[in-house]
């Protein structure tokens, strides 16, 4: 396998999706195709030559041709998030390698299935690339998404979501919240759990490949209650983001 290397890609783009994440758009010297659910790595370093690499999630569709989108929530007591919130800007060089990963990744094969995406916070950003190829190439196979965020300002791609369901009848998302919902909200508002997965995987006639991307916690129990719910293991496939803000 070919070594993947480093290549500075130019910030042409920074979009605002809610007022704690931005999606940075980088055009890339050497651009790969990607496949949705593939991620970068992105590498700062400071003037002394200390330097501090993360992993983020690629929004964007394997369509963008010559460009990704890295969607980037801030955190607190994260330095390569803040810098690049606070610091980056139009015109500014990124050290990134990609595209990475081989599991986590929705693939030809699975473009005829059933898919239920499981997203809490940020974890919406890979699934989001899934809904994007899907929608470019146009694929009819049954795809539920179950959201889980905090706030209504939190949401991630919330109007994008919309028009998609809107333009796709074989594509419904669902929505919980679990701090605040909209005013006169009568949908969920609480954490995922047994009840909701249930509900959904109640929509399919077959078991549906089921890809959950979001903090360890969630990840984990919907995982595990999926697989309760008859879902065979080998169809579930799991992100998890570590230690982050609960969602």
């Amino acid at each position: 396998m070919a070594r993947i290397e480093w290549q500075l890609g130019e910030v042409i783009a920074i979009i605002q999706e809610t007022p704690t994440v931005k999606t940075f758009r980088l055009k890339l010297p050497n651009w790969t195709a990607q496949l949705p659910g593939q991620h970068y790595d992105l590498r700062l370093t400071a003037e002394d030559g200390y330097q501090a690499e993360r992993s983020y999630s690629i929004a964007s569709p394997p369509e963008q041709l010559g460009e990704i989108d890295l969607t980037i929530e801030w955190l607190e007591e994260g330095e390569v998030s803040a810098y690049l919130h606070e610091g980056v800007t139009i015109g500014d060089l990124i050290e990134v390698r990609g595209p990475i990963g081989g599991y986590f990744v929705w693939q030809k094969t699975m473009v005829n299935k059933p898919l239920l995406l499981v997203g809490g916070g940020s974890g919406i950003v890979p699934l989001m690339a899934i809904l994007r190829h899907r929608s470019a190439i146009k694929a009819t196979n049954p795809t539920r998404l179950l959201y889980s965020v905090r706030t209504p300002e939190e949401t991630i791609f919330g109007q994008e979501l919309d028009r998609l369901m809107g333009q796709d009848a074989t594509f419904s998302r669902t929505i919980t919240y679990t701090r605040q919902a909209p005013e006169h909200w009568t949908g969920n508002r609480r954490r995922i759990n047994k009840e909701m997965l249930a509900r959904e995987v109640g929509q399919y006639t077959e078991p549906p490949l089921c890809f959950i991307c979001g903090p360890t916690e969630l990840v984990e129990l919907a995982a595990n209650l999926l697989v309760d719910l008859g879902i065979p293991a080998p169809y579930i496939y799991a992100e998890r983001f570590g230690t982050t803000r609960p969602t």
